[in-house]
């Protein structure tokens, strides 16, 4: 079983190798690439996929452009009410790859995956903080708050720079977003 899978996850993946200009590698023979140029392919990628996601009936979750084990990865999440599986997964990769050929716009070799954002998926855009507000979320802070570093509760609001969260006691906490590493739906198993 692979990782997806067993993260409650439905994948399609298909290599893409390009043959353009390499970019400039580091005395350590790593390839350098600025956060504004992942940003650029993660937003470009978002721009040109989200027409034909909606117009399969799914809602794009995100876009991520990372270096995994020394290969680059292209990854758009996708979603619906009832859940996505694996022929959703490649149905977008079939339509998205005609446009990836077209458009040419990413420099390297990359993987191009197209999957469901799985059981924990992170909160990142308005959209997925608005439909969790009354949803029990799990929020890890990049340092510890009172001695601790992992705080679960129902997502009462939010805004651009806080995070609020109510305990099973009904006092409320709040976070600064940029003191949050990670906050998601919390699973109940």
């Amino acid at each position: 079983m692979t990782a997806a899978a067993e993260a409650g996850k439905a994948v399609s993946r298909i290599p893409r190798v390009q043959r353009r200009k390499v970019p400039r590698r580091s005395q350590a023979g790593e390839r350098k690439y600025s956060v504004s140029r992942r940003e650029e392919y993660e937003q470009k990628t978002e721009e040109l996929l989200e027409p034909i996601v909606t117009e399969l009936g799914f809602e794009l979750v995100d876009v991520e452009y990372v270096k995994e084990g020394g290969t680059w990865y292209l990854r758009a999440y996708i979603d619906k009410p009832g859940g996505i599986a694996v022929d959703d997964c490649e149905a977008v990769s079939r339509r998205f790859s005609d446009v990836l050929d077209e458009k040419d716009y990413i420099e390297d070799s990359y993987v191009f995956e197209v999957s469901s954002p799985g059981l924990g998926r992170p909160l990142k855009k308005e959209k997925d903080f608005a439909r969790s507000i009354g949803e029990e979320v799990e929020i890890r802070t990049y340092r510890a708050i009172d001695r601790q570093k992992e705080f679960v509760g129902i997502l009462k609001s939010y805004d651009e720079n806080t995070v609020t969260i109510a305990y099973e006691d009904d006092t409320e906490q709040t976070f600064e977003r940029a003191d949050i590493a990670l906050i998601r739906l919390a699973l109940d198993f």
